[in-house]
């Protein structure tokens, strides 16, 4: 489907929320799964994938109604942004899973590397597949990154998580081959927790993210943030520790967290040769902005990044929000971008 050509074209991150009759989202608030977790389902199996196709209707509908320009499938058939597409990897054990502590001391659950990882068959690809037979509009679906899936399973396989991270940017270009042979318009790799460890970042990330984005013809883009806002509580940092190496990575659009961090966007002018992708939406705050708050906050990013290369979009994933607030922050979204590209066309 063509692209839009207009400036400021409006996109979403990814997610979108899933409806109460398809995940219980009580228990969903409380956790962002690395293993699989299917109590979170609330329909039995032999009617899951139909009701996560009727949900994912749903999710374009909305995003085609608020006015985005490049939308996604809203990931419903996720439990989390990752654990899909990792834990149906071979070489993952997802029967006996690992822990792994984090620097403030919370344990989480993650799969255990046990041998080579491999994809074995397509995951995503009738996500794609479906979004592209249902929209007429231009459609993005996102992949987690090699670095992140390194970092979220216990390596009892490799001799250390450059090795394994390699493997998983194999697998990863793979599925994204197959994806934009099914017509994916743009293909973005999720990479929240390049930031989680940014001395392994600058030694292997923009290598393993450069192996999965071989041979990539269609725009690409790496997503970064700083988690969640329902589920990281508490300030979060002004600023990226590893924002400036992505300079060198293959992709052509950075996706940056901006609006709830209030980032310093004078950062923006170390990736001068890339299209941004712009937070312009808190999804920290439950109350709708106004669509000129919105123009605001793109005017922001003017000053910093030509409009030809600035795309608005959300913080991040709106999977944890209230859905009405979703899309009224997703048309404040749209209504903000008409405004600001009246005032520079």
């Amino acid at each position: 489907m063509p692209m839009p050509t207009h400036l400021l074209p409006t996109t979403v991150v990814g997610s979108y929320p899933q409806p109460d009759w398809l995940i219980d989202r009580e228990m969903l608030s409380k956790m962002v799964p690395r293993t699989r977790v299917k109590a979170l389902w609330r329909v039995a199996p032999e009617f899951l994938e139909q009701a996560q196709d009727d949900a994912t209707l749903l999710a374009i509908r909305d995003m085609e109604r608020a006015g985005i320009d490049i939308i996604t499938d809203g990931e419903m058939r996720r439990e989390s942004y990752s654990n899909r597409f990792a834990t149906a990897l071979e070489g993952m054990d997802n029967d006996k899973p690992g822990v792994i502590r984090a620097r403030n001391g919370t344990e989480t659950l993650v799969p255990r590397v046990v041998a080579p990882l491999h994809r074995i068959k397509p995951i995503e690809r009738r996500d794609m597949e479906f979004l592209r037979r249902n929209t007429s509009f231009a459609a993005k679906i996102t992949l987690p990154g090699p670095f992140t899936m390194a970092q979220q399973a216990k390596n009892e396989y490799y001799k250390d998580d450059e090795e394994m991270a390699m493997d998983l940017a194999a697998a990863v270009n793979a599925e994204a081959l197959d994806l934009q042979a099914a017509g994916a318009d743009v293909i973005q790799l999720d990479e929240p927790w390049l930031r989680n460890d940014p001395e392994a970042a600058k030694r292997y990330a923009v290598k393993v993210i450069n192996r999965a984005l071989q041979g990539i013809t269609v725009p690409t883009v790496v997503h970064l943030c700083f988690g969640y806002a329902a589920v990281v509580h508490g300030q979060k940092p002004t600023g990226y520790s590893f924002l400036p190496g992505l300079a060198d990575s293959h992709a052509r659009q950075i996706s940056i967290e901006a609006a709830q961090p209030q980032l310093d966007l004078g950062v923006l002018g170390e990736l001068s040769g890339k299209k941004i992708m712009l937070g312009v939406l808190d999804l920290g705050n439950l109350t709708v902005e106004s669509a000129e708050t919105v123009a605001q906050r793109i005017r922001a990013g003017l000053k910093y990044v030509r409009a030809e290369n600035l795309i608005p979009a959300p913080d991040c994933g709106m999977k944890y929000l209230p859905r009405e607030v979703a899309f009224g922050k997703l048309k404040a979204l749209a209504d903000g971008a008409r405004i600001v590209r009246a005032e520079i066309s």
